[in-house]
C-alpha cells in the first residue's frame, strides 16, 4: 500500500463524514439555500488564494525538478480554478475582493501556509492532498448519483471532471515521492481533513463555532 493509499484509508471516516455533511448533500440535490452556497464561493476563494500560494512555495523547496514542474502544474490548476470561482462569484453577487475569512477558512489557511513555510516537501504535500483527494472523491460520488441538472450542476461537473481527478491523482503521487514515513505526517493529513469538515460546515452556520468530528 502507497503512503497517500494510507492516509486516505486512514481518514476514511472524515471523508464519508464530508460526503454525508448537508452542505455537500444540498449540492447534491439542489436543495442548498442560494446565500449559503454565496458565502462558500467567497470563503473557498480566500482559500483558494492560500492554496495556490502553498503550492508556490512547494515548488520553490522542491529537490528536484520533476516535482518543481508538477507543483507548478498544480498551482496552474487553482488558477483555472478560482477562474471559475470569479465566474461564481460574478453569478452570485459575490465581492470577492471584500470577503472577510471565517474562522474555519483562516484556521485552514493559516495551517497551510504555516506548513508551507515552515516544513519539508513531505509535510506540504501532507497538508495540501487531502482537499484534491476529498473534492474529487465527492465530485465523482455526487456525479454517479446526480439524475437531473439543478443549480449546483456546474460544481458537481467540475469536481467529476478527468482533468480535476488527473490533478488529485498527481498530488497524490507526489504524497507518495516526498512525504516520508514521519509521526507528523498522518497527523497533518488529518487535521487537514478535519479542516474540510470544518469548511463545509461554516457556511450552514454564518460564523457561529464550528462542529467537529471526534479524532481517533
Amino acid at each position: 500500500m502507497t503512503v497517500s493509499q494510507s492516509l486516505w484509508q486512514s481518514n476514511e471516516d472524515l471523508a464519508q463524514a464530508c460526503l454525508k455533511h448537508p452542505f455537500v448533500m444540498g449540492i447534491a440535490d439542489g436543495t442548498l439555500p442560494e446565500a449559503q452556497f454565496a458565502y462558500y464561493i467567497g470563503q473557498d476563494t480566500f482559500f483558494l488564494a492560500a492554496f495556490v500560494r502553498a503550492y508556490s512555495i512547494a515548488a520553490a523547496k522542491s529537490p528536484d525538478w520533476d516535482g518543481f514542474r508538477a507543483f507548478h502544474k498544480l498551482a496552474n490548476g487553482v488558477l483555472a480554478e478560482l477562474t471559475l470561482h470569479t465566474e461564481y462569484a460574478a453569478r452570485w453577487h459575490v465581492d470577492i475582493h471584500a470577503v472577510e475569512p471565517g474562522s474555519a477558512t483562516r484556521r485552514y489557511t493559516d495551517f497551510l501556509l504555516a506548513t508551507a513555510w515552515g516544513s519539508d516537501v513531505g509535510l506540504i504535500v501532507a497538508a495540501m492532498s487531502p482537499c484534491m483527494r476529498l473534492y474529487a472523491f465527492i465530485g465523482q460520488q455526487l456525479s454517479q448519483r446526480q439524475t437531473s441538472d439543478h443549480l449546483y450542476t456546474e460544481w458537481i461537473r467540475t469536481y467529476s471532471d478527468p482533468a480535476f481527478v488527473a490533478l488529485s491523482q498527481q498530488i497524490e503521487r507526489l504524497t507518495d515521492t516526498y512525504a516520508v514515513d514521519a509521526p507528523q505526517t498522518p497527523a497533518i493529513y488529518r487535521y487537514a481533513m478535519q479542516c474540510e469538515y470544518d469548511f463545509f460546515q461554516t457556511p450552514l452556520e454564518q460564523g457561529v463555532s464550528t462542529k467537529t468530528v471526534p479524532a481517533k
